[in-house]
């Protein structure tokens, strides 16, 4: 069964709203934690918001969960995502720059699989996750740079790399068209 009718602007609204009432806090005291404008975040929960990759770390973070939790669905016993399909959250205002979440971290797990669409560019630099999270990365089509940003490595389709996510890394796609499939863990 696919998610494709599943929007994700209401799915993040009702992820927020119902992990702040979790963590207790108020609107104005997470937007602080997370470095965000209170009427931002309340436009979020509202599901009026166009929330950014580095907007949700920062909630994620601030709430202490997985990124996971603020844009995965209930999914069934067995579940296809097809190309395409899934919630897909872009880098900014960009459209270089896509990662779909394919599989959350199940209760008493801290791991997430996202599928890494991404085109020629401006790299993707991302500021360090939760202490001890490490990134696994698998090259699928293209050509990217991937790793720390001062030790990044050249990856080819077939290509694997490792590297800690709780250290600057970066995702610099090298041809148009680049896909991996990226595997966070904690």
């Amino acid at each position: 069964m696919a998610n494709a009718t599943v929007d994700p602007q209401k799915l993040v609204a009702a992820a927020l709203k119902r992990e702040r009432t979790r963590a207790g806090l108020s609107i104005a005291e997470l937007a602080r934690r997370a470095g965000i404008g209170k009427s931002t975040l309340s436009q979020l929960e509202s599901g009026d918001g166009n929330p950014s990759v580095e907007t949700l770390w920062s909630l994620s973070v601030a709430l202490g969960i997985q990124f996971s939790a603020l844009v995965d669905v209930p999914r069934p016993a067995v579940e296809v995502i097809r190309l395409g399909e899934g919630p897909t959250i872009t880098a900014g205002e960009a459209d270089f720059y896509a990662a779909t979440l394919l599989s959350a971290a199940r209760h008493g797990t801290r791991r997430d699989v996202y599928l890494i669409r991404a085109d020629r560019g401006r790299p993707r630099i991302s500021q360090p996750h939760a202490r001890g999270v490490v990134e696994h990365v698998i090259l699928c089509a293209g050509r990217a740079l991937v790793g720390p940003t001062e030790a990044a490595v050249e990856l080819a389709p077939g290509d694997y790399v490792n590297y800690p996510g709780d250290a600057e890394h970066i995702f610099d796609a090298l041809d148009d068209g680049t896909i991996a499939v990226l595997l966070s863990e904690a």
